[in-house]
């Protein structure tokens, strides 16, 4: 029964995308990206042998497993790297990465799609990141025998694998030769519907990955320029709740400036933030010369991949999405050692649990809550060193779950045999 439900949730998902295509942009890429897949597919590892694939939902979770990437590429140097994606919003900003030798989104899950993939690339090691359960798929990849490994998955009492109805989604578990999971709770749930040497904590890579990017980092100049020595507020991936709030922050203080690298960054709302900060300066208007940094005390980054590098900048950190939209990376502003500040809709995240409670995160709920908390930070220096220590050791001290990941690799000899 549950496969005829998840076989109708494929149609349902086929057709929805294709009647949202006409009017939604990211709909329009996920099947203009599926075009001639497979042959596209066939061209590009043609006489390959011994490749690894590892499958992201998006671009979160590409950033989750790509110290797992690049270590196999630094180990396993005579292996080929695989990327699938299921989202645009994973695809189309890392499709140029050079990191793997080839970047394709994944074809939609079915008995015949799966059969066909595996038959093209007929990898030697499969990798999936945090989740995405794809049934054919996995199926198909354990009766090949092929070693699939699940990296910094989590679960919760509520998911459906320990509900009644749970029956497909515990048989793709036991799909996995090894799930590899964030925290004790993950264990304690899993105990219940696996054998015990099919799972174990390794913590989440995403530590890793936010090391790797602070201690290698170099400076950004215009960045520095722009702030100078006055404290910055620097928020990320925000929404606009979130902006509403900082709008409100920065009037109620002095002395501040402000840095926002929003979730989205069309044109539309680019617009609205211009008129949300009159007299705001666009990150591309100084990298093009045209204005100076310190025109404004409002700077707009309205490009991708610059945002985990600038909050080395920061006074004070926001991270956004915790108004509804699902908080997002709040470990890349910590790893440098600052104090993060988030909305209200956070216990679903244990890196932001974990902030809050090393003293290193806060969660406010309005403008009023946000004032006071940055106020606090920028008057109280013992508060404020002690806050910023207390990110840097949270983070330092979960790393090292890409290590272990590769240990099982090479104990294992999954990619020797």
């Amino acid at each position: 029964m549950g496969v005829i439900f998840y076989n109708i949730f494929l149609l349902l998902l086929r057709a929805g995308v294709r009647v949202a295509a006409p009017f939604n942009k990211k709909a329009r890429q996920w099947i203009e990206g599926r075009r001639q897949l497979f042959s596209r597919l066939q061209a590009a590892v043609a006489g390959k042998k011994k490749i690894i694939w590892m499958h992201c939902a998006s671009l979160g979770e590409f950033e989750q497993g790509r110290p797992v990437l690049e270590k196999l590429k630094q180990d396993y140097p005579d292996h080929h790297l695989l990327v699938t994606f299921f989202s645009p919003s994973g695809y189309e900003i890392m499709k140029n990465y050079t990191g793997a030798d080839w970047i394709f989104y994944m074809p939609v899950d079915g008995p015949h799609s799966a059969r066909r993939f595996l038959d093209i690339v007929n990898p030697s090691l499969v990798v999936f990141v945090k989740y995405e359960y794809w049934y054919y798929y996995l199926k198909a990849t354990k009766a090949r025998q092929i070693p699939l490994l699940m990296v910094s998955a989590i679960f919760r009492p509520n998911s459906p694998f320990f509900k009644w109805y749970g029956g497909l989604y515990r048989k793709m578990l036991s799909c996995f030769t090894h799930l590899f999971v964030q925290n004790q709770g993950s264990v304690d749930l899993l105990s219940r519907i696996l054998p015990a040497d099919r799972y174990s904590i390794a913590g989440d890579t995403r530590f890793d990955r936010v090391i790797d990017i602070a201690e290698k980092g170099g400076p950004i100049p215009l960045i520095e320029q722009f702030t100078g020595t006055t404290p910055t507020i620097i928020a990320g991936s925000t929404w606009p709740p979130d902006e509403s709030i900082l709008q409100k922050t920065l009037n109620a203080l002095n002395d501040l400036k402000l840095i926002i690298a929003p979730h989205e960054i069309h044109g539309d709302h680019i617009t609205q933030l211009q008129q949300l900060f009159p007299g705001c300066l666009l990150y591309s208007q100084l990298s093009a010369g045209s204005r100076a940094a310190g025109e404004s005390n409002v700077l707009i980054i309205d490009n991708i991949g610059l945002l985990s590098r600038i909050y080395r900048y920061a006074h004070t950190t926001y991270i956004g999405g915790a108004f509804g939209a699902g908080l997002h990376n709040t470990l890349e502003a910590a790893v440098y050692g600052k104090p993060v500040l988030f909305g209200p809709e956070y216990s679903k995240y244990m890196e932001a649990v974990g902030l809050i409670e090393a003293g290193a995160g806060f969660s406010v709920s309005n403008e009023a809550e946000c004032i006071a908390t940055v106020k606090q930070l920028t008057g109280d220096k013992a508060l404020y060193d002690s806050t910023c220590q207390a990110a840097l050791s949270f983070c330092y001290r979960h790393k090292g779950a890409t290590e272990k990941i590769m240990g099982f690799i090479q104990e294992k000899r999954l990619l020797t045999n």
